[in-house]
């Protein structure tokens, strides 16, 4: 019987006597094919260390290499039977031999055997090895370390740092275009080193911007200005006045013009004779429409010459941003080149290569003349067998060197008689990692080469393609084929079609209506944080409904298909769901909070920032109170983690009224199990490393078992990067717990956690961390309208030269077409990326969006799609495509595995907050500005705010301090002469002594309700006596009232808060209140009545 036609495809192209380039639609078995063509070659007798199958991640590794071994261990045990009819199945059928059956029954333990194993590894990983078999050939040292993206970040800083302050000119030329952008801009100099470790020639610069030779700064000018120029700009300025509004406004600005005219002038003069970017004819002259016309007819023979001027003006628009881009791209390659220069020789002085070096050490080593003979002669006896996998994420570098590796396979027979082939698999509709260097646009051009270089040796490269798909529903499959039509077919690579080969296998596509935006802004209590989103926000009532949706999945029994299960379908579980979104923006979190708010179990975010997470923050706590006992917040901190499980009343107990440190009052608090840890940890901090140190913490004091019964399983990424980051601490620097806590505030470390298949929890991740993995349900909530935006500072504008993104208003025509060609490839990649996404649904597929979506959208698109498909509405204004026999929903029909209920209370949602009571100032009460009347007409005062505090702070030290240390107390305090003249004269008036007498407090604070809330205030001198209570505040005012008539309602209203205060903490007292008016020594008493209505009226206000 022949085999189904995906079957055979798959055997055509996993037979290893072709050289084969293969296109796999998302599903396809690539990955199977791969494995295919290795056992084949295996079965033929290749030798497996001859074998080299180059994969783009690890995780891609180790799944291939995981069903190789299992399908060799399974050929090694079974029975003759079944081992003929595993064998038929790869295409290796036929009347087997005895012996054939035998040898592949010992492929397992040959290829156990073998030495280095098969190597089935990353490019990256490839490179490393070949380095360290041939550093001498490479310049590399033979102990050469991978330098980490947290040590290059330092590493670029600290060299950032020395050219400051040694070639300051270099620094300053590129500080106004980097700006803050510090890091992203060495990253991406280290990231383009290739074009920028030498800075080009001058015509190549000039070539690059289209800049004709001798085109400098003073050439444009005498090309766009004449001698006559000024004066006629001088005649039109009069006419251009006695217009209207718009030629005033002209006349204005050419009047601010200075003579002779300089190209300085050219940025003024494009302002108002040329169009704007966004007119019909962007940056065109305005020879039709400058001046009004009114005002043209005014002008006479000066018109022809201003529009000429114009006209030039416009020709000499394009070629000055082109000179000024030109000196900041040149600025630019000067900075990187001695950059450059500085970080290559730090990494061999420490014997360092970053990730990129492997690439391009390893290409020239390949490719170099002078040792890339030896160095193939050596390689020629190794690898006779090559295989790409995910060929269009692959860089142009990586080409370089597979075309190396490949050199011998179309050039002769090399050193021995072998046959040899060449396998690639690639899809272009999958190429999404253009940040990470794949080349989408010159994939074509590296098929025709080595195309080209097979063919014309004899052994030409067969192109096949895999168009069934062995994941997806014909429902899925079919929304694919419609949303890419035409024009988007030619974005993902051309024409394509899928076909399912499970034809018969049920699917549905969901499309939810948009969430729009709240028509009004909600409402929010004033102590909310500014950038809270609030709860009517589209994105989280989005993110409500996805987790009501999965919820009522699995409690309703909705049912997927499964031929695993019995009647071939089963209910869904949590893990059957990814969730996939565009970017980790505001929906990726609220997904989660919301998922975990109705008890779903999801898991973490696929990436999170290391000194972000808990657990890592509550170690760092712990280990900066080891490193300085004095710091009470991260003691604090520290006894409040689950590290040590303190309450809040607990620390409360011991903190409140502490006469010292908080670690002073811990020692004699009599908490003997907290005290031992803390002895024990501070007595070794000085003498273990700080890894040491941390799996004490973890280990011998249960920290690790503490953190993840709080905080849960996922919380073990972020402890265990963190040991391995004091371990890399350790290899880079002396190591110490003040420098290791120096190395983690130095710099951002980002956690990747590895993508996993179906488990028990929710994924949910990026588009781009799923590439490679499937899911029964898919969800994409994260469809509406985005900005595509370029974000890199620097890009390259030709070979050679790259020069600062910039402003769009400023770009030269070389410059806007190179932005306009990275703009349509993330257009192009934008709508790969969407391909991926669907593509990772099996059974199910689930759009929805928030905000706006239009036509351009991945909602827009999908609908559009969509539309073409039989669709019913459901409720909510719902659609859904359904294809085949889908069972009604019911409970699961299978025992879940028994699980350790969480205890009641960690179930129970935290209460929502109590808002906290409304604290009034009572010099915020209002009543309008604190004046009297004009301040005297030779008043001169640079600062009265600081005057009148520092005079306060004066009168509240000095009084009760001997007067022959004033002027010692005065200086620290930073009062001048006048200031102390003016504080003595008061402290020393009979009159006022009372005021600073021994019953009276200096600043008492003062708080009681009011209105609601409470009165929190401090008064600058509270007299106290038996039966009355004087309140004195201190006014520092140049101007004076001459009555308590004239006192500003502010004021009143002040003392009427004091006057409350006193009031209720002294019941039965009489209540008096006073300004003392300091510049004149003059104390004004405002009647209680006076107060009491000033209060009044705030309340009312």
């Amino acid at each position: 019987m022949s085999p189904h036609p995906a079957a055979a495809a798959q055997i055509g192209a996993s037979d290893p006597s072709s050289n084969v380039w293969l296109v796999a639609n998302a599903g396809s078995g690539k990955t199977k094919v791969l494995t295919d063509r290795v056992a084949r070659l295996l079965l033929r007798g290749v030798d497996p260390q001859n074998i080299l199958c180059l994969t783009y991640t690890k995780a891609a590794a180790a799944e291939m290499q995981n069903r190789l071994f299992r399908r060799l261990g399974e050929w090694a045990m079974a029975s003759g039977p079944d081992l003929r009819r595993n064998l038929a199945d790869l295409g290796e059928g036929g009347a087997l031999p005895e012996p054939a059956l035998r040898r592949a029954r010992q492929l397992f333990a040959r290829a156990i055997e073998t030495p280095g194993g098969i190597r089935i590894q990353t490019i990256h990983s490839f490179c490393a090895g070949l380095l360290r078999r041939f550093p001498l050939e490479a310049g590399v040292s033979p102990s050469f370390s991978e330098l980490d993206d947290r040590s290059a970040e330092l590493l670029r800083n600290r060299i950032l740092e020395e050219m400051a302050g040694e070639e300051p000119d270099l620094f300053t030329a590129i500080l106004p275009e980097m700006g803050e952008r510090v890091d992203e801009f060495l990253a991406q100099i280290t990231g383009r080193r290739g074009d920028l470790m030498q800075v080009p020639d001058d015509a190549v610069l000039r070539a690059a911007f289209g800049l004709a030779d001798g085109l400098d700064e003073a050439a444009l000018e005498a090309q766009v200005f004449g001698p006559g120029d000024g004066a006629l700009l001088a005649a039109i300025i009069p006419a251009l006045a006695a217009g209207k509004a718009t030629d005033q406004k002209a006349s204005l600005a050419l009047g601010g013009v200075p003579l002779p005219l300089t190209l300085d002038a050219l940025p003024v003069l494009e302002g108002l004779f040329l169009f704007g970017a966004t007119a019909k004819t962007p940056f065109g002259a305005k020879t039709d429409s400058f001046p009004t016309k009114d005002c043209r007819a005014s002008l006479g023979p000066h018109l022809d010459g201003l529009q000429a001027l114009m006209r030039r003006v416009e020709d000499a628009r394009p070629l000055r941003l082109g000179l000024a881009s030109l000196r900041k791209a040149l600025a630019l390659h000067r900075f990187a080149a001695g950059f450059l220069r500085r970080y290559e020789a730090a990494k061999a002085a420490h014997g360092w290569l970053d990730f990129d070096d492997f690439i391009t050490r390893a290409s020239r080593l390949l490719t170099d003349p002078a040792v890339a003979p030896w160095v193939l002669y050596r390689l020629d006896g190794s690898i006779d067998h090559v295989l790409v996998d995910e060929a269009q994420d692959t860089s142009p570098g990586q080409w370089r060197i597979i075309a190396a590796l490949t050199g011998e396979f179309v050039a002769g027979e090399g050193a021995r008689e072998a046959e040899r082939s060449f396998f690639v698999v690639g899809d272009k509709k999958q190429s999404i990692y253009s940040f990470q260097g794949a080349d989408v646009a010159g994939f074509d051009a590296v098929k025709a080469r080595f195309a080209e270089g097979f063919a014309g040796a004899g052994v030409p490269i067969a192109e096949r393609t895999l168009e069934h798909s062995f994941r997806s529903s014909q429902a899925i499959l079919a929304l694919v084929d419609l949303c890419f039509q035409g024009g988007m077919q030619e974005a993902l690579g051309g024409a394509f079609r899928h076909r399912p080969f499970h034809e018969a296998l049920p699917g549905r596509v969901d499309i939810w209506p948009v969430v729009p935006k709240p028509e009004a802004p909600e409402e929010r209590e004033w102590f909310d944080p500014v950038d809270l989103v609030g709860e009517t926000d589209a994105t989280v009532v989005l993110a409500r409904q996805v987790a009501e949706e999965i919820a009522a999945m699995i409690r309703e029994g909705r049912q997927i298909p499964d031929h695993r299960a019995e009647g071939g379908f089963r209910p869904v579980r949590a893990g059957d769901v990814l969730i996939l979104v565009q970017r980790r923006g505001p929906i990726f979190e609220a997904i989660i909070r919301a998922c975990k708010a109705l008890g779903l179990p999801i898991a973490g975010p696929d990436r999170l920032t290391l000194t972000g997470e808990l657990a890592v923050r509550d170690l760092l706590a712990l280990l900066s109170f080891l490193n300085t006992p004095e710091d009470d917040l991260a003691l604090a901190t520290a006894l409040r983690s689950p590290l040590f499980g303190w309450s809040e009343a607990r620390l409360y107990c011991l903190a409140h009224g502490r006469p010292g440190y908080l670690w002073q009052a811990l020692r004699h608090a009599g908490e003997e199990e907290t005290r031992e840890v803390l002895d024990d940890l501070r007595r070794l901090s000085e003498y273990l490393r700080p890894y040491e140190l941390l799996d004490r913490i973890l280990t011998r004091h249960h920290g690790r078992a503490k953190l993840l019964g709080r905080l849960g399983e996922e919380a073990a990424d972020a402890i265990d990067e963190l040991s391995q980051q004091a371990l890399a601490y350790e290899r880079a620097e002396v190591p110490s717990l003040t420098g290791f806590l120096v190395w983690m505030e130095a710099g951002e470390v980002e956690v990747k956690r590895q993508a996993e298949g179906e488990g028990e929890l929710i994924r949910v991740m990026t588009v781009h961390g799923s590439k490679g993995l499937e899911a029964p349900v898919v969800i994409l909530p994260d469809t509406a309208d985005r900005r595509l935006s370029d974000k890199d500072l620097i890009l390259p504008l030709a070979p050679g030269v790259v020069t600062w993104a910039g402003r769009k208003t400023d770009d030269p025509v070389a410059l806007a077409a190179a932005k306009a060609g990275r703009a349509a490839a993330r257009e192009a990649e934008n709508l790969r990326l969407l391909y991926v996404a669907i593509t990772r649904a099996k059974h199910w597929l689930i759009v929805a969006a928030s905000g706006e979506a239009g036509d351009g959208s991945w909602y827009g698109i999908i609908r559009k799609g969509a539309g073409n498909l039989a669709l019913t509405e459901g409720p909510g204004g719902r659609l859904r495509h359904e294809y085949g026999a889908w069972p009604p929903d019911a409970p699961a029909p299978y025992a879940a595995r028994a699980a350790i209920p969480a205890p009641e209370f960690a179930q129970r949602r935290a209460p929502a907050p109590v808002a906290p009571p409304r604290v009034w100032s009572p010099s915020g009460l209002g009543g309008g500005p604190a004046t009297v009347r004009a301040a005297p007409a030779d008043f001169d005062e640079d600062d009265p705010l600081e005057r009148g505090t520092k005079l306060h702070l004066l009168l509240q030290h000095l009084a009760g301090v001997p007067s022959d240390r004033w002027p010692g107390l005065a200086a620290r305090l930073g009062a001048g002469d006048a200031l102390m003249a003016e504080a003595r004269d008061i402290l020393t008036d009979p009159d006022l002594a009372w005021i600073f007498g021994p019953d009276s407090l200096a600043e008492a604070e003062l708080a009681a309700p009011w209105n609601g809330g409470w009165l929190v205030g401090s008064v600058d001198r509270l007299v106290v006596a038996p039966d009355l209570v004087t309140v004195v505040d201190f006014k520092s005012n140049a101007a004076l009232p001459g009555t308590a008539a004239e006192v500003p309602e502010t004021y009143l209203r002040q003392l009427g808060a004091y006057a409350h205060a006193v009031a209720a903490i002294y019941p039965g007292r009489r209540v008096e209140t006073a300004i003392l008016w300091t510049r004149a020594r003059r104390l004004m008493r405002l009647g209680p009545a006076e107060v009491e209505a000033a209060l009044r009226r705030a309340q009312d206000s």
